[in-house]
Parts: C-alpha cells; structure tokens; sequence
C-alpha cells in the first residue's frame, strides 16, 4: 500500500505561484501513474493533472492547462504540481492519488484506489 501526502498549500495573492509536493511511502510509487485532483467548497472531486510512472505522458484539465505543471522525481519518491497566475477559482483542497497507469478513465477520482489527505489552497483576490 503506497502512502501519500501533500504538502505546500497555503494562502496566495491572485496571479502568484505555489508548488504542491505529494510524498509516497511504497516501494510500488515509481511504477505507478499519479493524479492531482482537488475539490472546492460544495464542488465535486475534479482531475487537475496527471503523469505517468515515467513522466511520459502527461495530461491537464482545460482549466489549469498553460499555468500548472505537473513533475516527477522517482528517485525522491515524490510528485509536483507547480502552480502559476492563481485564481480565486483554483481556491480548493487539492489530493494527489496513484493508479496503475493513465488508460481509460483517468480523470475519475473513483478509479484511483489511494490517496492522501490533501492541502489546502486560497487564492484571494
């Protein structure tokens, strides 16, 4: 069972950057795929980004494509997602999960069987 939790939230000024870190426990982290989601206040889960166990592939919600890039280093056991020109509409707890690979569903929150507890992100205007 792979172990996860984020890190580096907080509380930002519109147009200004944060970096999301997401720590695996496991040896099994390195050959799996990873997803960011997050989920805003009265909202759904929604996919922000995801990456393969390689940082082959990577794919992004239209919502954040251009100003969030998401980063991988196997050897740290860690994922990233780098945060640019916040918006008050990125304000969410944003979750990172581990999924086998990114075939079929990727962006539903159901088909990723680990997660971890989240962190926080307000973007005020």
């Amino acid at each position: 069972q792979v172990q996860l939790v984020e890190s580096g939230g907080g509380l930002v000024q519109v147009g200004e950057s944060l970096t999301l870190s997401c720590a695996a426990s496991g040896r099994t982290f390195s050959s799996n795929a990873v997803g960011w989601f997050r989920r805003a206040p009265g909202k759904g889960r929604e996919f922000v980004a995801g990456i393969t166990w390689n940082s082959g592939t990577l794919y992004y919600a239209d919502s954040v494509k251009g100003r969030f890039t998401i980063s991988r280093d196997n050897a740290k056991n860690t994922v990233y997602l780098q945060m640019n020109s916040l918006k008050p509409e990125d304000t969410a707890v944003y979750y990172c999960a581990t999924r086998p690979n990114l075939y079929g569903e990727y962006v539903a929150w159901t088909t990723y069987p680990n997660w971890g507890q989240g962190t926080q992100v307000t973007v005020s205007s």
